[in-house]
């Protein structure tokens, strides 16, 4: 289901091995800005407020080194998938607090529910798995990362 759809949610743009800030909800803005400069944003304070509403909700920490910040919001046209690293770890309030050191964020139009838990719910069975978590953490180009996740949701 969603691995043919792994070019489209989370293209090569989207994907960054840069090293991102170091403060929680400045790395939600960093990932945002891989989504919006690829044109997929029309408005993006509003999605930046569609996320931090969702942080307030709950933590997005899901643990393992793991941080998903996801949003349903009117402000995008079409799902779409971001990643970054941040070797030192970023503070998501994970249950385990452990640092997140694998960033994905999820931006899905508001009448996408169905579409944003089949990727929510596929990326964190992925993510279950070390061999993943370890290839995206050594990943040296874009491609691997998007590789790594098209045959972890496979």
């Amino acid at each position: 289901m969603l691995e043919d759809d792994i070019d489209r949610l989370l293209p090569l743009a989207h994907i960054s091995l840069e090293e991102p800030p170091a403060d929680k909800a400045e790395a939600i803005e960093y990932l945002l800005d891989l989504i919006a400069d690829n044109g997929r944003v029309r408005d993006r304070e509003a999605a930046l407020d569609a996320l931090r509403e969702r942080e307030k909700e709950a933590t997005t920490g899901v643990g393992m080194g793991i941080g998903i910040p996801h949003a349903k919001t009117a402000a995008v046209e079409e799902p779409s998938v971001a990643f970054a690293r941040s070797s030192a770890g970023i503070d998501f309030d994970a249950m385990d607090d452990e640092p997140a050191r694998l960033l994905f964020m999820i931006l899905v139009p508001e009448e996408g529910g169905e579409e944003h838990l089949q990727i929510l719910s596929a990326l964190s069975r992925a993510l279950m798995h070390e061999d993943v978590r370890e290839t995206l953490l050594g990943a040296e180009d874009e491609a691997t990362v998007q590789n790594a996740v098209r045959e972890a949701v496979n």
